[in-house]
This record gives structure tokens, C-alpha cells and sequence, in this order.
């Protein structure tokens, strides 16, 4: 940011350095927490930038977050950073102990620039990590009068003690970042209820059908493992999990007497169930949240030949995301048990993905896939 570099002067050269002030430097954090809340794409990312952020501006060893676990009354090391960061990380302590647990208590921020001759000080964490703390400085991360948790940081760089204007930078952080972290934690927690709803929806539809219970959830696993692979954005992954956990939903709309028969469809009977991917797509578009999930539930069943349905999209005009649950699709197919047939092996299913490369699937998808599943097997192989 510009706030933390020389700037060209009016005459071509450089003007001289201009001391920080302490409102530049809690305005420029503040901007820059405000920018990575829109950025940040969950709970963990998020607070792992505020402490990254809040280390670097306060010129402190180290950051950390502790958020307040309310079933335990604890206060559990979210995110830390410094030498001691991974130890931090698995640290519980109750609200009772420790200066972070005093400013939890009390609601109050707390700066201690000799942690050695103050009983507060909850020494066990040191000695769990082999950090030496000299002086600490904590903030309560507060929203509407309820505590979230606490955040602190530990030992300034340059061996001097923190002072009032670093703990009024450090405030601004605590009150900005417990609103962030909140509105947060609140959105995942409704993504969490959609996606129980859509597990349940998906669920009851593979229920219909004996040797499909379990099919969507597998569809979703399997297509989330390439999805890894092939490296997709963090949104695209989120998509492949929506999409893939619904992608039969239009099935509901089909007549069992044809979804469960038995025997060989007629041409009619097969017309019929081609219509699912377009009545899935058309029963969640009225979900916002899945608008982007509609179209692999439209086009999983798209051949990369051009020769699928429901129409004839060829090559890169079908989404990826479609593409790779075409392929986690056959995959499972293959693999699982069926009224006609018993559950085909893996070496095989993978050699028929291989073997129908560049006409019903995708090369690349294919080829990521196979090694991924590879992989996966040889792990559970040790």
C-alpha cells in the first residue's frame, strides 16, 4: 500500500522519508482489514490475514487470535504467528487463566510490557512451546455486548514496549475484525444449513433406488478429488460441490415406473429419463446461491464428442466443472453394485475412463482424475 512507501517528490527526485503516524498506521490497517473481509473466502482465512496483518503493523514476534469456544468456556488458539505459531494452534485454555483470559473476563484490553511480574501471566503456554514472551498486549474481540474472543500480540521487534497509541491501533483492529469474524462465522453457518438441506434433498432422491443410496454424496467426493487436482479457484470447487451433490435432483421429476424398472428402457423410456439434467436445472433456479451450480446439473451428461444430451454441447462449450461430474459420475457407476451386474474394479473403471478419453470425457479431466484416484488408492494401500 501506498501508506508504507516513498513517493516520488514534484521535482523528479525522491521527498525525504515522513515519520508514521500512529493514525496513519491504524487507518491504513483498518482499510486493509476492510479490503481482505471482502476477499477472505472463510473463517480461517480471514482471521489468519487480520493476524498477518495486525504482526506486521504493530512490528510485533508474534499474533494470534483466540476465539471463545461457549460449550467449554475456553478460549482455542484459532490462528497464531511467530516461531510459535504451529504449537499455538493446538492450545486450549480456559477463560479463567492467563492475561487474554483477564481482558475475556472483563472486557477490557490490557497492556503488560514485563509479563515476568505479573501473576496474570499463563506461563504453561511458553513452556508448551518454547517461546519466551516478555510483553504482551490483548484486545477483546467484542460484537453487540457479546465476546467472540480476544486478540494479542506478543514482543515488539525492536525490544521496545508497547505503548497507549499501539493499543488504540490494536482496538480499532479488535472492533473492526469482531464484526468481520462474526458476519463470518454467521455465513457459514447458513452455507452449512443449505448444504444439509441439499445432502438431505439428494439423499431421498438415491434412496428411491437401492444400488444408487449413497451415489450423489459419492458423485461430489469423487469430482471435489479432481477438482483438486486440476487446481480450480475456491469458487469453482464450491460449484463442483453443489453441483455434484445435486446432480440428479431432476430424477425426483421422473416416473419411477421408468426410473426403477428393471428390464431394457424402450427409446420412449430412455427420452424420458434424458430429461432429469433439464428438470434439475429448472427446480433450482430459483435458488440464488446455486446459480452457478445449474449449469453442471444441466450438462453433466454432455459428451466431449458432442454426441450427449440434453444439447449436444461439444468440447470446451461444456462447463469444466460438467465435464469432471460427467467423468466422477461413470466412475461411480462403474464401481458400485447394480441390479444387472456387480461392482466392476477400479483398474478397470479407470481403463474404460481412459479408453473413452477425447470422445465421452474430457482428456485433461480424464487424465487428472485417473492419477488422483491413483493416488488415493495407493495411500490407502500403506
Amino acid at each position: 500500500m501506498d501508506t508504507f512507501k516513498d513517493k516520488a517528490g514534484d521535482e523528479g527526485g525522491l521527498d525525504p522519508p515522513v515519520p508514521q503516524q500512529p493514525e496513519d498506521v491504524r487507518a491504513a490497517l483498518l482499510h486493509e482489514i476492510g479490503h481482505q473481509v471482502s476477499m477472505a473466502g472463510d473463517l480461517s482465512q480471514l482471521v489468519e490475514q487480520i493476524v498477518q496483518m495486525t504482526q506486521r503493523s504493530l512490528n510485533s514476534a508474534a499474533s494470534s487470535v483466540l476465539l471463545l469456544d461457549k460449550s467449554t468456556n475456553e478460549l482455542v488458539f484459532e490462528i497464531a504467528r511467530g516461531s510459535a505459531g504451529s504449537a499455538l494452534k493446538q492450545v486450549r485454555m480456559s477463560i479463567n487463566s492467563g492475561i487474554a483470559g483477564w481482558v475475556a473476563r472483563h472486557h477490557r484490553p490490557l497492556i503488560i510490557n514485563d509479563v515476568s511480574s505479573d501473576e496474570r501471566f499463563y506461563k504453561k503456554v511458553d513452556s508448551n512451546t518454547g517461546f519466551i514472551t516478555r510483553s504482551i498486549m490483548c484486545a477483546p474481540l467484542i460484537v453487540r455486548s457479546d465476546l467472540i474472543g480476544v486478540i494479542e500480540v506478543l514482543n515488539k521487534n525492536d525490544l521496545s514496549d508497547f505503548n497507549e497509541h499501539d493499543l488504540e491501533t490494536l482496538e480499532s483492529v479488535a472492533a473492526t475484525a469482531a464484526i468481520a469474524l462474526e458476519n463470518t462465522r454467521l455465513h457459514e453457518s447458513v452455507v452449512a444449513g443449505y448444504k444439509a438441506t441439499i445432502r438431505t434433498l439428494a439423499a431421498a432422491i438415491d434412496a428411491k433406488d437401492p444400488y444408487t443410496r449413497g451415489h450423489s454424496e459419492r458423485v461430489t467426493n469423487y469430482a471435489l478429488l479432481g477438482g483438486a487436482g486440476l487446481k480450480m479457484p475456491r469458487k469453482e470447487m464450491e460449484m463442483l460441490e453443489y453441483g455434484g451433490i445435486l446432480h440428479d435432483v431432476g430424477k425426483i421429476g421422473i416416473p419411477d415406473a421408468v426410473l426403477l424398472k428393471p428390464s431394457s428402457l424402450t427409446d420412449a423410456e430412455r427420452d424420458i429419463i434424458r430429461r432429469h439434467p433439464a428438470i434439475g436445472a429448472e427446480i433450482i433456479s430459483g435458488v440464488p446461491f446455486l446459480a452457478d451450480a445449474r449449469q453442471l446439473v444441466m450438462y453433466h451428461h454432455e459428451r466431449y464428442d458432442g454426441k450427449g444430451y440434453p444439447y449436444g454441447l461439444k468440447g470446451k462449450d461444456i462447463p469444466p466443472s460438467a465435464r469432471l461430474v460427467a467423468i466422477a459420475d461413470a466412475y461411480d457407476s462403474m464401481t458400485t453394485d447394480r441390479a444387472y451386474r456387480r461392482a466392476l474394479t477400479v483398474d478397470y473403471a479407470l481403463g474404460e475412463l481412459l479408453n473413452n478419453s477425447g470422445t465421452q470425457f474430457c482428456p485433461t479431466a480424464v487424465e487428472v482424475f485417473v492419477a488422483e484416484i491413483k493416488a488415493k488408492a495407493g495411500l490407502l494401500q500403506h
